[in-house]
Protein backbone atom coordinates (compact mmCIF):
# COMPACT_ATOMS: atom_id res chain seq x y z
CA UNK A 1 0.00 0.00 0.00
CA UNK A 2 2.43 2.72 0.83
CA UNK A 3 4.56 1.96 -2.49
CA UNK A 4 1.35 3.02 -4.32
CA UNK A 5 0.90 5.83 -2.09
CA UNK A 6 4.54 7.02 -3.30
CA UNK A 7 4.22 6.10 -6.92
CA UNK A 8 0.83 8.11 -6.43
CA UNK A 9 2.69 11.01 -5.17
CA UNK A 10 5.54 10.86 -7.84
CA UNK A 11 3.23 11.48 -10.18
CA UNK A 12 1.80 14.02 -8.75
CA UNK A 13 5.16 15.97 -8.81
CA UNK A 14 5.58 15.32 -12.16
CA UNK A 15 2.20 17.36 -13.19
CA UNK A 16 3.33 20.18 -10.71
CA UNK A 17 6.47 20.44 -13.24
CA UNK A 18 9.57 23.07 -11.95
CA UNK A 19 13.42 22.54 -12.48
CA UNK A 20 13.41 18.93 -10.54
CA UNK A 21 9.58 17.39 -11.16
CA UNK A 22 8.52 13.92 -9.66
CA UNK A 23 10.45 11.43 -11.70
CA UNK A 24 10.16 7.50 -11.27
CA UNK A 25 13.80 6.74 -10.37
CA UNK A 26 15.27 4.89 -6.78
CA UNK A 27 15.90 8.56 -5.77
CA UNK A 28 12.65 9.67 -5.66
CA UNK A 29 11.68 7.01 -3.39
CA UNK A 30 14.46 7.94 -1.20
CA UNK A 31 13.59 11.20 -0.70
CA UNK A 32 10.11 11.06 -0.68
CA UNK A 33 10.21 8.23 1.98
CA UNK A 34 12.14 10.72 4.35
CA UNK A 35 10.12 13.86 3.43
CA UNK A 36 6.56 12.40 3.33
CA UNK A 37 4.94 9.65 5.93
CA UNK A 38 2.78 7.42 3.97
CA UNK A 39 -0.54 9.60 5.40
CA UNK A 40 1.57 12.91 4.20
CA UNK A 41 2.20 11.35 1.16
CA UNK A 42 -1.68 10.10 0.06
CA UNK A 43 -2.28 13.64 1.22
CA UNK A 44 -0.47 15.48 -1.08
CA UNK A 45 -0.70 13.18 -3.81
CA UNK A 46 -4.37 14.45 -3.56
CA UNK A 47 -3.60 18.04 -2.81
CA UNK A 48 -4.08 20.71 -5.85
CA UNK A 49 -1.79 23.39 -6.89
CA UNK A 50 -4.70 25.69 -6.32
CA UNK A 51 -5.76 26.90 -2.44
CA UNK A 52 -8.73 24.55 -0.95
CA UNK A 53 -9.51 24.08 2.11
CA UNK A 54 -9.41 21.68 4.77
CA UNK A 55 -13.09 20.74 4.67
CA UNK A 56 -13.31 21.10 1.08
CA UNK A 57 -10.40 18.52 0.31
CA UNK A 58 -11.78 16.27 3.48
CA UNK A 59 -15.07 16.03 1.15
CA UNK A 60 -13.27 14.94 -1.88
CA UNK A 61 -11.22 12.39 -0.57
CA UNK A 62 -13.52 10.92 1.86
CA UNK A 63 -11.25 12.01 4.32
CA UNK A 64 -12.11 12.92 8.54
CA UNK A 65 -11.72 17.10 8.61
CA UNK A 66 -10.26 17.14 11.73
CA UNK A 67 -7.66 15.08 11.60
CA UNK A 68 -7.03 15.88 7.77
CA UNK A 69 -6.46 19.69 9.24
CA UNK A 70 -4.08 18.48 11.62
CA UNK A 71 -2.33 16.48 9.47
CA UNK A 72 -2.37 19.55 6.33
CA UNK A 73 -0.59 22.00 9.35
CA UNK A 74 1.85 19.92 10.44
CA UNK A 75 2.92 19.31 6.19
CA UNK A 76 2.60 22.87 6.05
CA UNK A 77 5.00 23.21 9.13
CA UNK A 78 7.56 20.93 7.60
CA UNK A 79 7.41 22.75 4.31
CA UNK A 80 5.80 20.14 2.44
CA UNK A 81 2.98 22.30 1.25
CA UNK A 82 2.06 26.03 1.95
CA UNK A 83 -0.37 27.63 4.27
CA UNK A 84 -2.39 30.86 4.21
CA UNK A 85 -5.17 32.58 5.99
CA UNK A 86 -7.55 35.32 3.98
CA UNK A 87 -10.42 36.66 5.56
CA UNK A 88 -10.45 34.38 8.12
CA UNK A 89 -10.50 31.26 5.77
CA UNK A 90 -7.04 28.79 6.06
CA UNK A 91 -6.54 27.44 2.67
CA UNK A 92 -3.35 24.79 1.69
CA UNK A 93 -1.29 24.85 -1.91
CA UNK A 94 0.53 21.57 -2.95
CA UNK A 95 3.81 22.67 -3.75
CA UNK A 96 6.21 21.35 -6.76
CA UNK A 97 9.94 20.76 -5.50
CA UNK A 98 11.51 23.62 -6.75
CA UNK A 99 10.34 26.59 -6.49
CA UNK A 100 8.69 24.88 -3.54
CA UNK A 101 9.26 21.82 -0.70
CA UNK A 102 13.16 21.85 -1.28
CA UNK A 103 13.96 25.55 -0.97
CA UNK A 104 11.30 25.13 2.37
CA UNK A 105 13.51 22.32 4.05
CA UNK A 106 16.70 25.17 4.11
CA UNK A 107 15.10 28.64 4.72
CA UNK A 108 15.56 28.68 8.49
CA UNK A 109 19.48 28.38 7.53
CA UNK A 110 19.23 25.51 10.53
CA UNK A 111 22.24 22.76 10.39
CA UNK A 112 21.08 19.88 12.35
CA UNK A 113 21.76 16.03 11.35
CA UNK A 114 18.63 15.60 9.73
CA UNK A 115 19.27 19.24 7.14
CA UNK A 116 22.91 17.28 6.50
CA UNK A 117 20.69 14.32 5.43
CA UNK A 118 18.01 16.33 3.55
CA UNK A 119 20.71 18.03 1.94
CA UNK A 120 22.60 15.09 0.40
CA UNK A 121 19.03 13.04 -0.46
CA UNK A 122 18.35 16.40 -2.51
CA UNK A 123 21.46 16.61 -3.97
CA UNK A 124 21.05 13.24 -4.75
CA UNK A 125 17.93 13.84 -6.35
CA UNK A 126 18.99 16.16 -8.71
CA UNK A 127 22.18 14.34 -9.71
CA UNK A 128 19.97 11.70 -11.00
CA UNK A 129 17.33 13.98 -12.26
CA UNK A 130 19.66 15.46 -14.43
CA UNK A 131 21.80 12.59 -15.64
CA UNK A 132 18.14 11.03 -16.64
CA UNK A 133 16.81 13.85 -18.42
CA UNK A 134 20.49 15.10 -20.43
CA UNK A 135 21.10 18.36 -20.34
CA UNK A 136 18.14 21.14 -20.92
CA UNK A 137 17.79 23.64 -23.02
CA UNK A 138 15.99 26.42 -22.68
CA UNK A 139 13.09 27.20 -25.07
CA UNK A 140 11.49 30.10 -23.20
CA UNK A 141 12.60 30.85 -19.80
CA UNK A 142 10.97 30.00 -16.81
CA UNK A 143 13.12 32.62 -14.66
CA UNK A 144 13.88 36.77 -15.32
CA UNK A 145 15.99 39.24 -13.73
CA UNK A 146 14.53 42.34 -12.25
CA UNK A 147 17.36 44.71 -12.04
CA UNK A 148 17.74 47.60 -9.99
CA UNK A 149 16.25 50.87 -10.77
CA UNK A 150 19.01 53.18 -10.39
CA UNK A 151 21.09 51.30 -12.95
CA UNK A 152 18.64 52.08 -15.63
CA UNK A 153 19.48 54.41 -18.17
CA UNK A 154 17.21 58.07 -17.15
CA UNK A 155 14.36 58.00 -20.01
CA UNK A 156 14.19 54.35 -20.73
CA UNK A 157 10.82 52.96 -20.39
CA UNK A 158 10.41 51.18 -17.34
CA UNK A 159 7.37 48.56 -16.90
CA UNK A 160 6.32 48.33 -13.35
CA UNK A 161 6.80 44.90 -13.33
CA UNK A 162 10.81 45.60 -14.32
CA UNK A 163 11.09 47.82 -11.28
CA UNK A 164 11.94 45.75 -7.41
CA UNK A 165 11.22 49.17 -5.82
CA UNK A 166 7.92 48.95 -6.92
CA UNK A 167 7.61 45.22 -5.98
CA UNK A 168 8.64 46.45 -2.14
CA UNK A 169 6.59 49.42 -1.64
CA UNK A 170 3.20 47.17 -2.74
CA UNK A 171 4.20 43.85 -0.70
CA UNK A 172 2.38 43.36 2.68
CA UNK A 173 4.11 41.69 3.73
CA UNK A 174 7.80 41.11 2.90
CA UNK A 175 9.79 37.93 4.67
CA UNK A 176 13.67 37.07 4.27
CA UNK A 177 15.20 33.84 4.48
CA UNK A 178 17.80 31.90 4.20
CA UNK A 179 19.27 30.85 0.24
CA UNK A 180 18.56 27.20 -0.57
CA UNK A 181 21.33 27.03 -2.42
CA UNK A 182 23.97 28.33 -0.41
CA UNK A 183 22.99 26.70 2.32
CA UNK A 184 22.93 23.07 0.84
CA UNK A 185 25.93 23.71 -0.30
CA UNK A 186 27.53 24.51 2.97
CA UNK A 187 25.33 21.23 4.42
CA UNK A 188 27.10 18.95 1.97
CA UNK A 189 30.63 20.65 2.60
CA UNK A 190 31.37 23.32 5.00
CA UNK A 191 34.03 24.79 3.11
CA UNK A 192 31.62 25.05 0.11
CA UNK A 193 31.50 28.99 0.79
CA UNK A 194 31.48 31.57 -2.12
CA UNK A 195 31.16 33.80 0.85
CA UNK A 196 27.95 35.85 -0.30
CA UNK A 197 25.42 36.88 2.17
CA UNK A 198 23.17 34.18 3.05
CA UNK A 199 19.91 35.40 4.48
CA UNK A 200 19.19 37.97 1.14
CA UNK A 201 15.81 35.89 -0.21
CA UNK A 202 12.67 37.70 0.04
CA UNK A 203 9.62 36.61 -0.20
CA UNK A 204 6.08 38.84 -0.45
CA UNK A 205 2.25 38.87 0.17
CA UNK A 206 1.12 35.85 0.67
CA UNK A 207 4.30 33.97 0.16
CA UNK A 208 5.74 35.94 3.26
CA UNK A 209 2.78 35.27 5.32
CA UNK A 210 3.65 31.21 5.06
CA UNK A 211 7.23 31.67 5.36
CA UNK A 212 6.86 33.88 8.51
CA UNK A 213 4.40 32.21 9.89
CA UNK A 214 6.13 28.93 9.88
CA UNK A 215 8.82 30.06 11.31
CA UNK A 216 10.83 29.38 7.49
CA UNK A 217 12.46 33.19 7.60
CA UNK A 218 11.57 36.24 9.53
CA UNK A 219 9.25 39.43 8.62
CA UNK A 220 11.14 42.62 7.65
CA UNK A 221 10.08 46.44 6.67
CA UNK A 222 10.38 48.28 4.01
CA UNK A 223 13.64 49.73 4.49
CA UNK A 224 14.95 46.64 5.98
CA UNK A 225 14.37 45.06 2.44
CA UNK A 226 15.62 47.80 0.73
CA UNK A 227 18.70 47.31 2.94
CA UNK A 228 19.17 43.56 2.23
CA UNK A 229 18.42 44.42 -0.90
CA UNK A 230 21.87 46.62 -1.53
CA UNK A 231 23.50 44.35 0.72
CA UNK A 232 22.95 42.13 -2.07
CA UNK A 233 23.70 44.01 -5.10
CA UNK A 234 26.96 45.43 -3.67
CA UNK A 235 27.63 41.70 -2.88
CA UNK A 236 27.40 40.83 -6.55
CA UNK A 237 24.01 38.75 -6.52
CA UNK A 238 21.38 38.78 -9.34
CA UNK A 239 17.73 39.43 -8.70
CA UNK A 240 15.65 36.78 -9.85
CA UNK A 241 12.28 35.33 -9.65
CA UNK A 242 9.68 33.68 -11.90
CA UNK A 243 9.20 35.04 -15.59
CA UNK A 244 6.18 36.68 -14.66
CA UNK A 245 4.96 40.28 -14.27
CA UNK A 246 2.99 38.87 -10.78
CA UNK A 247 5.94 37.25 -8.72
CA UNK A 248 5.92 36.45 -4.74
CA UNK A 249 9.50 35.98 -3.78
CA UNK A 250 12.96 37.16 -4.97
CA UNK A 251 15.63 35.50 -5.18
CA UNK A 252 19.65 36.91 -4.77
CA UNK A 253 21.50 34.24 -6.68
CA UNK A 254 25.54 33.81 -7.43
CA UNK A 255 26.86 31.74 -10.05
CA UNK A 256 28.58 29.63 -8.32
CA UNK A 257 25.69 27.58 -6.55
CA UNK A 258 22.07 29.06 -7.85
CA UNK A 259 20.46 26.45 -10.24
CA UNK A 260 18.68 29.36 -12.02
CA UNK A 261 22.42 30.79 -13.01
CA UNK A 262 23.80 27.62 -13.36
CA UNK A 263 20.61 26.40 -15.72
CA UNK A 264 21.49 29.56 -17.91
CA UNK A 265 24.81 29.35 -17.85
CA UNK A 266 24.74 25.64 -19.21
CA UNK A 267 22.97 27.28 -22.39
CA UNK A 268 25.07 27.66 -25.92
CA UNK A 269 23.76 31.37 -25.01
CA UNK A 270 22.78 32.06 -21.69
CA UNK A 271 22.05 35.80 -22.13
CA UNK A 272 18.87 34.46 -24.25
CA UNK A 273 17.68 31.65 -21.69
CA UNK A 274 17.96 34.19 -18.30
CA UNK A 275 17.69 38.03 -18.85
CA UNK A 276 16.03 40.86 -17.30
CA UNK A 277 14.86 42.67 -20.91
CA UNK A 278 17.47 45.28 -20.74
CA UNK A 279 21.45 45.44 -22.33
CA UNK A 280 24.61 47.54 -20.34
CA UNK A 281 25.75 50.83 -22.40
CA UNK A 282 29.34 52.28 -21.77
CA UNK A 283 30.30 56.06 -21.61
CA UNK A 284 34.13 55.21 -22.82
CA UNK A 285 34.51 59.14 -21.27
CA UNK A 286 33.66 58.55 -18.05
CA UNK A 287 35.62 54.18 -17.92
CA UNK A 288 39.18 54.10 -15.95
CA UNK A 289 39.63 50.79 -17.10
CA UNK A 290 39.62 49.67 -13.46
CA UNK A 291 37.78 46.51 -14.77
CA UNK A 292 35.50 45.95 -12.08
CA UNK A 293 32.86 44.90 -14.08
CA UNK A 294 35.02 41.96 -15.56
CA UNK A 295 35.42 40.82 -12.45
CA UNK A 296 31.81 41.24 -11.01
CA UNK A 297 30.03 39.67 -13.97
CA UNK A 298 28.52 36.61 -13.44
CA UNK A 299 27.71 35.09 -16.71
CA UNK A 300 31.68 35.97 -18.05
CA UNK A 301 30.23 38.16 -20.92
CA UNK A 302 32.26 41.20 -19.84
CA UNK A 303 35.97 41.93 -21.19
CA UNK A 304 38.61 44.56 -21.63
CA UNK A 305 39.02 45.56 -24.99
CA UNK A 306 41.41 49.12 -25.96
CA UNK A 307 40.45 50.16 -22.54
CA UNK A 308 36.51 50.10 -22.02
CA UNK A 309 34.38 47.15 -21.39
CA UNK A 310 32.89 44.88 -23.98
CA UNK A 311 29.59 42.69 -24.05
CA UNK A 312 29.07 39.18 -25.07
CA UNK A 313 25.48 40.12 -25.34
CA UNK A 314 24.11 36.12 -26.61
CA UNK A 315 26.03 36.08 -22.35
CA UNK A 316 25.21 38.86 -21.04
CA UNK A 317 21.75 38.60 -18.39
CA UNK A 318 21.29 42.15 -18.23
CA UNK A 319 21.30 41.94 -14.61
CA UNK A 320 23.19 45.40 -13.90
CA UNK A 321 25.71 43.69 -11.29
CA UNK A 322 28.09 45.71 -13.42
CA UNK A 323 26.64 49.02 -13.22
CA UNK A 324 26.30 48.65 -9.23
CA UNK A 325 29.86 47.56 -8.80
CA UNK A 326 31.47 50.52 -11.62
CA UNK A 327 32.93 53.00 -9.00
CA UNK A 328 32.71 56.10 -11.55
CA UNK A 329 29.36 55.36 -12.80
CA UNK A 330 30.40 54.66 -16.50
CA UNK A 331 27.69 52.10 -17.29
CA UNK A 332 24.02 51.85 -17.24
CA UNK A 333 21.22 49.66 -18.34
CA UNK A 334 18.96 50.19 -21.65
CA UNK A 335 16.18 48.39 -22.96
CA UNK A 336 16.70 44.99 -25.00
CA UNK A 337 15.02 45.09 -28.27
CA UNK A 338 13.43 41.76 -29.51
CA UNK A 339 12.54 39.49 -26.14
CA UNK A 340 9.16 38.08 -25.65
CA UNK A 341 6.54 39.68 -23.02
CA UNK A 342 6.32 38.58 -19.91
CA UNK A 343 3.82 36.70 -18.96
CA UNK A 344 1.32 37.53 -16.77
CA UNK A 345 1.25 35.18 -14.30
CA UNK A 346 2.16 31.54 -13.72
CA UNK A 347 -0.83 30.23 -15.80
CA UNK A 348 0.58 32.30 -18.63
CA UNK A 349 4.17 31.26 -17.74
CA UNK A 350 2.95 27.79 -18.24
CA UNK A 351 1.46 27.88 -21.48
CA UNK A 352 4.38 29.79 -22.83
CA UNK A 353 6.72 26.98 -22.05
CA UNK A 354 4.50 24.53 -23.20
CA UNK A 355 4.26 26.23 -26.46
CA UNK A 356 7.84 26.15 -27.10
CA UNK A 357 8.61 22.62 -26.03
Amino acid sequence: MAEKVYHKLCETMARRGGRYPGLDIPEFYTLAEELFSPAEAAVAAAMPSKPITAAAMAKETGKNEEELKVLLEAMADKGLCSSFEIDGVRSYVGSPFVPGIFEFQFMRGTRTNRDRKMARLIHDYKQAVDKARGPQTVSFPANRIIPVGETIRSGSKVHTYNQVAGYLEKADPISVSTCFCRHEAKLLDEKNDCGKPDEVCMQFGLGAKYVIERGLGRRVTKEEARETLKKAAAAGLVHASLNTQEIDFLCNCCSCHCMILKTALRQPKPGRAFYSGFQPRVSPDLCTSCEACVERCPSKACTMGDGVPNFDLDRCFGCGVCAIGCPVEAIVLEEKPGLPEVPRDRKALREALEARK
